[in-house]
């Protein structure tokens, strides 16, 4: 037991009136906001005093103990640095292939099989985006894809936006199921229910979302010039999520949906070119002067080596994600991953060290959980086991299978670490400001607003997914901090546990493009440090759009379809 503070129990109407404290709970997403959409902040900045708003209020309205919101958010801080290091192990390996020329062959495959921008926008930003998300997730699409596309010759702003509009669909399986696998741990819900769930809701989106995609960067006009490759990969994308998310597994879906997608593209457009090749007006002077490339100009051996690097990434993540070989690896370089109890047995929960005057020391109460219990605060440094790690490894061996000496590659990775370290720190405060609000209850505050709906809950609960996606810019945390309370609520109202927790991470997806840790990513990527505020402006109303489609797609699901709610499902080992 933690001995460096008094147990606190969070406090979820402190001023006595529901209105008042959700609007004092607020304040600091507000601030947030303002600063980065309103006065154009710099991230980091805009991040640290959100975060000291958010510390001042869980002490002096929440009553939150100081140590305790001052300790939320280093420990917050520090696990934005596992985030910050998939960012940059990512930008690393893309790095890496721009400095051996091996990006312009990427960009010269792509060219030959389209030079439409549309039809790069759908195999860059959601079929390439969508595998990314699989692997690695937290940023790593936007990364990779963004930077991407403005090597194609995207203008950094629309490459930025795009990235962020297509990496929605695709999110709640990241990371190997991470999301999936986190919602059912906190709802004791079935897995395989949970997953299935949600691909019967976000196949929809799956179709949506391409179209959605195309339309904000062209006419309706042009985007109907495209339909067909559209309805190719949007459909393709969607039946591989749902088949596979509701009768094989929840760890491969955006992996075997992504490579399903991309091979029906390849497949379909060799086969079907739009009459007109549509490009943004500031590259229609320029199109005239590009290489009209063919796939039989560009040897096939050249293209498989430039695609290497992505090759290499996807098995490393892969083989990261393997349970029995992380639980080895972890074993026997992290000594805190299994702890042993005085009584022989293993300690419960989850693994890692106790974050002192945190770990067990706060207490979630009624009504957002069922019984009174404590937060969990461990912070587990698997060094060799991050996502990161696994895509610097894999940026490392792809440097050296390129003919990259040691030297060379320290070079880069320093030119890297210059250039993402105010990104860096703008993912360590967005962190920090997301632990300070969860420990502090104020999440909870703002959630429980949701649950006062009554009928129209599934549709709001939609939005509590989307809050909570939008507050700590993971749809993994989401799920942990929300997926109790919907569950909670959904049987106080008779709906479906099952839709409701299904339906957090299903409307969480589409609060991805909003929140500040995903465009400061962005930012980074598309080297537009100082743009977020810009960005947040275009991409926040296609947000909200976006998941109100999800939330009147729940509520179908909750009045009308009821029986296609799935029960029982047996089909994760």
């Amino acid at each position: 037991m933690n001995t460096f503070s008094t147990p606190w129990t969070q406090v979820y109407d402190p001023l006595h009136w529901w209105p008042l404290s959700t609007l004092v709970a607020a304040i600091p997403v507000v601030v947030l906001f303002y600063l980065l959409a309103v006065r154009g902040t710099r991230p980091h900045w805009a991040a640290m005093i959100s975060a000291g708003a958010a510390i001042t209020l869980a002490t002096a309205v929440f009553t939150m103990p100081l140590q305790m919101s001052a300790m939320s958010f280093v420990f917050g801080a520090a696990f934005g640095l596992k985030i910050a290091w998939i960012v940059i192990a990512a930008i690393f390996l893309y790095d890496i292939s721009v400095f051996t020329g091996q990006f312009e062959i990427m960009k010269d495959s792509v060219a030959a099989i389209s030079q439409d921008r549309r039809l790069q926008a759908l195999l860059i930003a959601f079929a390439f985006g969508a595998f990314v998300e699989g692997c690695a997730g937290f940023g790593a699409p936007v990364a990779i894809s963004g930077a991407f596309m403005i090597g194609l010759g995207f203008d950094p702003f629309y490459a930025a936006v795009l990235n962020l509009i297509a990496n929605t669909a695709p999110v709640a399986w990241g990371s190997i199921g991470t999301p999936i696998h986190t919602l059912a741990a906190v709802t004791g819900l079935n897995e395989s229910d949970l997953s299935a769930m949600a691909g019967r809701i976000l196949p929809f989106t799956s179709v949506i979302v391409p179209i959605w995609l195309v339309r904000v960067m062209s006419s309706t006009r042009a985007t109907l010039e495209v339909m067909p490759a559209i309805l190719v990969c949007g459909v393709s994308f969607a039946i591989t999520q749902f088949v596979w998310s509701n009768y094989v597994d929840s760890n491969l879906v955006d992996i075997v949906s992504a490579a399903a997608c991309i091979v029906a593209m390849l497949i379909f457009l060799r086969f079907w070119q739009p009459k007109n090749i549509w490009r943004f007006e500031k590259d229609q002077v320029t199109a005239a002067r590009n290489h009209n490339y063919t796939r039989g100009q560009i040897a096939r051996a050249r293209v498989l080596r430039a695609w290497m690097p992505f090759a290499v990434l996807t098995v490393f993540v892969l083989l990261w994600g393997l349970p029995s070989i992380k639980n080895t690896l972890n074993r026997a370089t992290t000594p805190s991953f299994a702890v042993t109890l005085p009584d022989g047995k293993p300690r419960p929960g989850p693994p890692g060290w106790d974050v002192p005057m945190l770990h067990g020391q706060v207490y979630r109460d009624k009504p957002v959980v069922t019984d009174r219990a404590p937060e969990a605060a461990r912070y587990d440094f698997n060094w060799l086991t991050m996502t990161g790690t696994a895509a610097f490894l894999a940026a490392i061996v792809s440097g050296l299978l390129l003919g990259l000496s040691p030297a060379q590659l320290i070079k880069i990775f320093g030119g890297t670490l210059k250039r993402m370290r105010f990104a860096v720190l703008a993912i360590v405060c967005m962190l920090g400001l997301g632990f300070v609000t969860r420990y502090s209850g104020m999440d909870a505050v703002l959630g429980l607003a949701f649950t006062r709906t009554g009928w129209l809950f599934p549709f709001f609960g939609t939005f509590l997914g989307w809050l909570g996606v939008a507050l700590t810019g993971s749809d993994t945390s989401s799920n942990a901090l929300f997926g109790s309370l919907q569950r909670i609520t959904a049987q106080q109202l008779n709906i479906d546990p099952v839709l409701m927790a299904a339906a957090n991470s299903a409307g969480g997806v589409m609060g991805k493009m909003v929140d500040a840790q995903s465009i400061v990513v962005a930012t980074a990527a598309t080297n537009q440090v100082g743009s977020e505020g810009k960005i947040l402006r275009a991409v926040i109303w296609h947000s909200i759009a976006l998941a109100a489609i999800v939330g009147l797609i729940v509520m179908l699901f909750a009045y009308v379809f009821t029986s296609a709610v799935p029960h029982g499902l047996d089909f994760v080992k």
